[in-house]
This record gives structure tokens, sequence and C-alpha cells, in this order.
């Protein structure tokens, strides 16, 4: 059970009212629809820390099950993050990525009925247990056609490889430096956008 508890935050909502969600605006992406699983590994044992699940549909969001990824412009609801432009989108992978671990991202092409399935399976999910990221995203991911081969598990690494020997999936490794933990590396798009022109980048 301990490890199970360190493989995700205990989630701590910070939950927008229903005004907030209600004047929040949609991001509507550019491209295909896709679902990306991103998974956060340690990068010593190479062991999972957390589970979470981009839809790229009518819109975008990310399923954030019981994670640490708080900030005040962002409307969050039941673990779902809206309004994910790419720059937040940015934003959520510099803060999970750090010394200690790195983000993997694993983005599948989908259907229109795909997307928009996975979108009303997030948004009416609910929040999540600590320790239970992984289950929740390998959950949902099965109720969707073309996913139903998915087999529910606990653990992040055990999804991230079932989803790796898909042969339509294509696969990136984000890392930083920094130390701290998510809630330490949280920047606005803004301050990411100085970064980047700092870097040359």
């Amino acid at each position: 059970m301990l490890v199970l508890l360190a493989a995700c935050a205990v989630s701590r909502p910070l939950e927008a009212s229903r005004e907030q969600f209600a004047a929040s605006s949609a991001y509507v992406p550019e491209g295909p629809p896709k679902l990306t699983l991103f998974t956060v590994i340690s990068n010593n044992s190479e062991s999972g820390g957390h589970t979470a699940l981009m839809v790229s549909g009518s819109q975008q969001v990310i399923f954030d099950p019981a994670g640490s990824f708080k900030h005040f412009d962002i409307v969050e609801r039941g673990d779902v993050l809206y309004g994910m432009t790419p720059a937040w989108v940015a934003a959520y992978k510099s803060a999970h990525a750090r010394s200690t671990h790195h983000i993997v991202s694993q983005e599948i092409v989908v259907s229109p009925a795909q997307a928009e399935l996975a979108l009303e399976l997030v948004t009416n999910n609910g929040s999540v247990l600590g320790a239970f990221c992984a289950r929740s995203t390998s959950s949902i991911l099965r109720q969707i056609p073309g996913f139903t081969d998915v087999e529910v598990t606990f653990f992040p690494v055990n999804l991230m490889k079932q989803i790796g020997r898909r042969p339509d999936v294509t696969t990136d490794r984000y890392y930083e430096n920094d130390i701290g933990d998510v809630s330490d590396g949280i920047v606005s798009p803004q301050v990411i956008l100085v970064q980047a022109t700092q870097r040359g980048e």
C-alpha cells in the first residue's frame, strides 16, 4: 500500500466554482484528434510516479487524477484541467520533469468519435483518490473502442508499457534538471516563454 500511495500525490483539488467553470473558455486544438498518455518516471529506479491523460478533441483537456498541478489561472473540475493550450501543456510537463524524474508522452491519433468519448469519460469520472491515477486512467481507456485490450492496473509503468506496444504510438521523453516537487515547478506559460527565450530556443 505504501508503494501505491507513492505512485500518485494525494490530491486536494483546487476546484473551480460553477461560475468560474461556466466562464472558462475551452481551448480547441489544431490537428487530428489525439490521446496522449503522460507518465512520470523516476530517473533512478525507472518506477512510475504518476499517470495522466490528455484528450485532444473538440477541446483539449488533461485528466490529472489525484494530481498536484494546481494554478489559479487553470480551471479544474473533477481532476480535469481545462483550457490546456500548448503553452500550458509545456508548463505541465515542465512542472513534472525535474532532477529526480522525467515525463514520458505517448501520443496516439484517434478518430473524432474516440476523442469525444474520451472527453465524456474523463469529465464525468470525478475526482480520484491518491494512488489511483493509473487505475482510473486505464479503466477509462479500456472503455474506448480500439483500447478495450488495455488491462486495468494500479502501476503507471505497467500502463505505459501496454500503450508502448501499440504500433500507432509516438513516444517522447522530456527531462529537466531543476530540484523540488511538482508544486515548486508550476509556472505560467508566460514564464515558460521567457525561459525559452533566455535559452535561445
